[in-house]
Parts: structure tokens; sequence; C-alpha cells
């Protein structure tokens, strides 16, 4: 089954997810007794490798979009990830109630501008959505993202109770959990996280982007969360991360506030390898990638790769 075949045969299983919502069904990581679970493992939005391209390159420049535009030649361009009459979903972080200056959310520039070009190459659809940990409406309008992608011709979605689908992720720690449709039901995805200190995991940059992805309780997914979110990247597997390390929280996240805790780095990483794009983005905190938990597990496991300069690393400045 194709793609686009997968879509239209999971838009009739969306309807009887949605209608389980009453009891709980999407909201909760259970199994409910003659309920079964909706099986979505067509998750892989990988491109294939190219060996004569960098899998990470890193620009800098204090016009963001500049930035952006450099690191994403590097590794091939826009049109090697996005093809005439793509639906494409780009996944920020959106979690805070925070201005762009906070450094909590990704830059809303960029999240406009990375819409921009896959609507130029020829996409049919782009959607950008999150789930925030804070009020949706309010994270959404105060981040700048929401303003910034709508300019850009992009459909900004806040996700609602029928939007999510009881999903088989096969890990240990994530067996069945609901995630929100845009994410599966799509044929791009494009990981845009922000880089910054995290109070549990130390950094928090691709991989841990992706709890944004999920419904339900998760505070309960951080009791093992180096390895949570290493299958939830195994589980994700984006087209293309785009790093956001324009602004860099130092201190005091996720949620940050102060100014005094966000440095100015006017960096942006384009990578097909999101292991080895977290390893290289936490040196804006100071660390090396065998410092932080699921990084290192993410290398062990086969995901990615610690060392980035091992998969061709490329710096503009």
């Amino acid at each position: 089954m194709d793609r686009r075949d997968f879509i239209k045969t999971t838009g009739k299983t969306l309807a009887f997810a949605a209608a389980t919502t009453a009891a709980g069904v999407l909201f909760h990581n259970r199994r409910v007794a003659g309920v079964e679970p909706i099986v979505l493992k067509t998750t892989d939005f990988t491109v294939p490798t190219e060996k004569s391209l960098p899998q990470i390159a890193l620009a800098r420049n204090t016009d963001h979009i500049a930035a952006l535009h450099a690191s994403l030649d590097a590794v091939g361009g826009i049109k090697r990830f996005i093809r005439k009459g793509d639906r494409v979903t780009i996944k920020p972080n959106i979690g805070w109630d925070r201005t762009p200056e906070q450094g909590a959310d990704t830059n809303p520039v960029l999240v406009g501008e990375m819409a921009r070009l896959c609507l130029a190459a020829g996409a049919a659809l782009v959607i950008v959505t999150d789930i925030p940990c804070n009020e949706p409406r309010r994270c959404f309008l105060r981040s700048g993202i929401r303003a910034e992608a709508e300019k850009a011709g992009a459909k900004v979605i806040l996700p609602l109770e029928e939007d999510y689908v009881r999903t088989v992720m096969g890990g240990q720690v994530l067996d069945v959990w609901p995630v929100l449709k845009y994410f599966v039901q799509t044929d791009k995805l494009i990981n845009m996280p922000i880089t910054k200190h995290h109070s549990l995991s130390n950094f928090t940059g691709s991989m841990k982007n992706f709890y944004g992805i999920l419904g339900g309780r998760r505070s309960q997914l951080h009791q093992k969360i180096d390895q949570s979110i290493v299958e939830l990247a195994t589980f994700s597997k984006p087209t293309l991360t785009v790093v956001d390390c324009t602004r860099v929280m130092l201190r005091g996240g996720p949620t940050g506030g102060s100014l005094d805790d966000v440095a100015i780095e006017n960096s942006v990483i384009c990578a097909t390898d999101l292991v080895a794009a977290d390893s290289r983005a936490s040196e804006f905190l100071g660390l090396t990638g065998e410092q932080v938990g699921h990084i290192a597990l993410a290398d062990k496991s086969g995901l990615g790769k610690l060392d980035y300069r091992s998969v061709g690393y490329k710096e503009i400045t």
C-alpha cells in the first residue's frame, strides 16, 4: 500500500476513533475491552540518503532566513525533500505561552519560511500544528507561529479531541498511545525543534520535540524519559529536521521566561540524521552528545550517529 492509499484507508478508521472519545479511549494509554487500537505503521517519512551530501549542515547568519536557506541548500535543497502534490506537516515546538524572544518556542520566522519553501516546491498542502503544554490558542498566537505560518500560506491547526487516533507505536514504554492524526496522515513530516535546556533531560531538541505529537498523560513518560524519547523518534522518522539555534535557552527550560537565560546564536541546523543534529545542537548548551542520555541511547539503538562528523558535517558562516 502506498502512502496515498494508506491515507484514504485510515480515514475510514478515524471516524470510529472519534466515536470512542466519550469513553476516553483516545486520551489514555490503556486498552479498552472490545476495542482494537488502530495500527499505523507507515510512519517512515525519510528520503533516500545521498552519499555525495552531508547529513547535517549548520549555517550562521544574523538573517535567520538566510541561515535556513544556506543550511537547507547544503543538504540538498527543498526539492530533495518535497515533491509536487505532497501533503506536508511541519512540527515546530509551540509548547509554551511565550514570546519569540524568550526562546521557548521555535522561531516563527523559520516556520513561516519553511512553509513558504514547501509550497513553492509544489506541496499541495502544508499543515503547521503541535500539542502545547500551555493553553493552545495562546501558545499559537503569542509565539508568533500562527501569524507567520498563515502569512506563508500554511494551514494552522489547533488540536481538537476528534483529531487523535489510538496508535500502536511498538515501543517498550510507548505501546498504544493517542497520536495527533496530522503526524501520521501526511506525505512528508518536517521536524522543527528549538534548542534549549530541559530540567529533566538536560537538553531538548529534535527527538524530544516529538513529545508534541502525543495526547494523553505525557507526564508519566518522564519516569523513563530517555527511552520514551528514543521510541518516539524511532516511530516518527521525519523527512527533514530543522533545528532552531537562533536563540538558545541556557537555563530554566523548558518553559523559561527570563531573557537573561537566552543566548543569541543566529544558527540553523538542517539534517537528515536527527541524532547527529541533536548531538551538534547540544554543544550550544556546553554539552556533548555523550552527556545527554537520550542522544547516547539513540546512537546505541542505531537510530542515528552521535558523532555528527562521521555522517558528513558542513558549517557555513
